[in-house]
């Protein structure tokens, strides 16, 4: 009992605290648009795609194209998602940890199960950027593919690890889009992101081509 007490304090307070040092002195303002941040500042995952649309658009589009709205992270949903990995029952709406953007976490946030467990799982979220794009709303999003629940590389706390080839993912959730015929249009922007390696908050790696496709959805 006593080592698990210790086990949290140090892992969800303690290295948590020092990472919002480090960020303070280590920020680099050139991947810092291109990149989510977690709770404490360190880079999360990387941007890879955005769509174009009302919000209603972006939900009718991922509903329409298999994924399914996450729900929101709290006490009930964390143990739950806990327990049904545990004894790997199907959780297709289980909740995500929260990434920021524009100063908030994500406002919009999608998944599609993989297998019998939450162990594993497609999932996307969604900023609504203060951008336009022919006068509707623009939405970056990180897409990435759960691959296991273990624990944290940097600090400890349980976390799902994400699989490296990010732009695997981002294209799966392309291809879905366009069997479901959401996409209206599909403008790839070269070299987006100026990094194409890092590792995100939990430590995982990952590496990207630099691309992004902006993808105009059906109105």
């Amino acid at each position: 009992m006593i080592a698990l007490l210790v086990y949290g304090i140090v892992a969800y307070v303690g290295i948590p605290q020092l990472q919002r040092m480090q960020v303070r002195r280590q920020l680099d303002p050139k991947t810092s648009e291109y990149l989510t941040k977690t709770g404490t500042g360190m880079p999360g995952d990387p941007l890879n795609i955005a769509l174009v649309g009302s919000e209603a658009d972006v939900v009718k589009a991922l509903l329409a194209a298999g994924w399914k709205p996450a729900t929101a992270l709290g006490f009930a949903s964390s143990v739950r998602i806990a327990v049904d990995t545990v004894i790997d029952r199907p959780d297709p709406d289980a909740p995500v940890s929260s990434l920021y953007l524009y100063g908030r976490k994500e406002d919009l946030a999608f998944e599609k199960p993989v297998g019998k467990s939450p162990r594993e799982r497609h999932h996307v979220r969604f900023w609504k950027s203060p951008e336009t794009k022919f006068e509707r709303p623009l939405w970056m999003g990180s897409a990435t593919h759960d691959i296991g629940v273990e624990l944290s590389h940097t600090t400890g706390q349980v976390t799902h690890h994400i699989a490296p080839r990010v732009d695997e993912e981002r294209d799966l959730l392309l291809s879905d889009l366009e069997s479901a015929r959401q996409a209206l249009d599909i403008d790839w922007v070269a070299g987006y992101q100026p990094v194409l390696q890092g590792r995100n908050g939990g430590g995982d790696p990952w590496h990207t081509d630099g691309r992004l496709p902006i993808i105009t959805l059906v109105p």
